[in-house]
């Protein structure tokens, strides 16, 4: 059940104050107001952070969101939360390797290919499940390449044909962050290089690996912040939808 209090229990409306609209753009909750035009401009609606809300702020935010637009996804979010979601929106579902909250009902099929995520070890798969997650509902097929690190770079080698025909390689890696640099140097596709916490010590959480990432000396790569699978995720399939917009044209 949903939990109410005064905060959660204000009356949801559509407020008209200066930039906002009273068209249904934005929508007022009262603990939080709602970009409902985003999909309109961007090409998919807001996405919510889970992370520092209420399991029952959590589900009414993404109640409107998915009435709005047949999809929603939660990001950083917990199995509480999803409970809270699914009492509303009962064909929503959870990942728990990246504690992930996601409903899409509109039917579409993949419009977009070429999206390769690769994971340098099994510590990373979290934030490797979060890109491809995100990719996969901004309708872009993925390909997954898993435990593939440094360490053993025979692993890595053994994808290349995969590697080359990707259009967009994003690269999910901890510790020393040293596998985006291998995989730029390999192919032609734009990378992402994703930092993960994951490792101890001068690892700092995740900062020596995205230090080594801004680094890079492969001129193809690009790094999204630390854990951040779903940024990386978005900007994968927004590369390759853009191609497949050019391709058409």
């Amino acid at each position: 059940m949903v939990e109410e209090s005064s905060e959660i229990s204000q009356s949801e409306g559509v407020v008209d104050s200066g930039l906002r609209r009273s068209d249904g753009a934005v929508a007022d909750m009262g603990f939080a107001t709602l970009d409902l035009d985003r999909e309109r401009r961007t090409g998919f609606p807001e996405v919510v952070m889970g992370e520092g809300k209420t399991p029952g702020q959590v589900a009414r935010i993404a109640k409107r969101i998915y009435d709005a637009s047949g999809l929603v996804l939660v990001t950083r979010s917990d199995e509480v939360a999803a409970d809270e979601v699914r009492a509303l929106i009962p064909s929503a579902r959870y990942v728990e390797s990246c504690g992930a909250i996601w409903a899409d009902d509109r039917g579409l099929d993949a419009r977009h290919s070429g999206l390769t995520v690769v994971c340098a070890g099994t510590a990373d798969l979290a934030v490797a499940d979060e890109a491809e997650l995100t990719a996969r509902l901004m309708l872009c097929e993925v390909t997954r390449v898993n435990d593939v690190g440094v360490a053993g770079i025979h692993r890595l080698l053994a994808h290349e044909e995969v590697l080359h025909a990707s259009r967009v390689v994003i690269v999910v890696a901890g510790m020393d962050g040293a596998l985006p640099s291998v995989v730029g140097g390999l192919v032609s596709a734009p990378v992402i290089a994703v930092p993960t916490s994951n490792g101890f010590g001068t690892g700092l959480d995740g900062y020596a690996a995205m230090l080594t990432m801004l680094n890079s000396c492969a001129a193809g790569v690009s790094v999204v912040n630390i854990d951040g699978g779903f940024s990386a995720g978005y900007q994968g399939a927004l590369i390759c939808g853009a191609g497949d917009a050019g391709d058409a044209s």
